[in-house]
């Protein structure tokens, strides 16, 4: 027969994970005590909905699994709040936390995320699909994620204190599909169905009916009589020879 955790474990398993869980660093680790050298395990795990939320945990325990499961509770106790503009931070920002000197910059859509192991764990996590990053002190990924997760903070902190109106991520799409749009429209004039332009192709080529216009007769116009002369005798004339 199946134990309650087995039954409980096969539960969570079925039931959709809210958070996302991303292991960034195990180490081995050995303490020492009366008895000798008991080992272990640490891990480091960063957590995060990709809607804005992330928290940073770690873990130790004598086995990998146990530590992982350690970090993630410890990650979950202490989520973080991300402000985003869109799908990016609403400004640059320069960290240094201890030996670890990091700089975020926000990206215009469509950039993704340019970004090393440690930062690109906790971004990704917080849901930032758009962004720059490089990371200028310690290449320890412990030291990076602490500092991301800093600077992170710090956007917050700013945004709330100043009352920075920030866009959400569906306006931001919203306002690049309409942008495509246009400039679709304008490229792409409306095209007349194929079938609209052989109706207009057929009826150019009909002949036009002229219609018949009845023509009224013109009156007749009567020539003028001229008037008559009287014809000149030959007698006449002979008289005036005479004389």
């Amino acid at each position: 027969m199946r134990s309650n955790t087995q039954r409980r474990d096969n539960r969570q398993d079925r039931e959709p994970k809210e958070f996302e869980e991303k292991v960034v660093q195990i180490n081995r680790v050995s303490k020492k005590t009366k008895g000798g050298n008991q080992s272990g395990f640490s891990a480091l795990v960063v957590v995060g909905n990709k809607k804005g939320k992330v928290g940073v945990g770690l873990g130790k325990a004598k086995d990998v699994a146990s530590a992982v499961q350690k970090g993630v509770k410890k990650a979950k106790r202490k989520m973080l709040d991300i402000p985003m503009d869109g799908t990016t931070i609403p400004f640059a920002i320069n960290m240094k936390l201890g030996a670890a000197h990091i700089l975020l910059k926000p990206a215009p859509p469509g950039s993704g995320i340019i970004a090393g192991g440690a930062v690109r764990a906790v971004v990704d996590a917080a849901g930032i699909r758009d962004i720059s990053s490089k990371i200028k002190g310690t290449s320890n990924q412990a030291s990076n994620v602490y500092a991301t997760l800093e600077a992170l903070r710090q956007i917050r902190d700013i945004v709330a204190n100043k009352g920075i109106v920030l866009k959400s991520a569906e306006q931001v799409e919203r306002e690049e599909r309409e942008a495509l749009k246009r400039q679709f429209e304008k490229e792409h004039p409306k095209e007349v169905s194929p079938v609209k332009t052989e109706q207009k192709v057929e009826q150019k080529k009909k002949p036009e009916v002229k219609k018949e216009q009845k023509v009224e007769p013109k009156p007749k116009v009567e020539p003028k009589a001229e008037p008559k002369t009287a014809p000149k005798t030959e007698v006449k004339e002979k008289d005036n020879a005479k004389a």
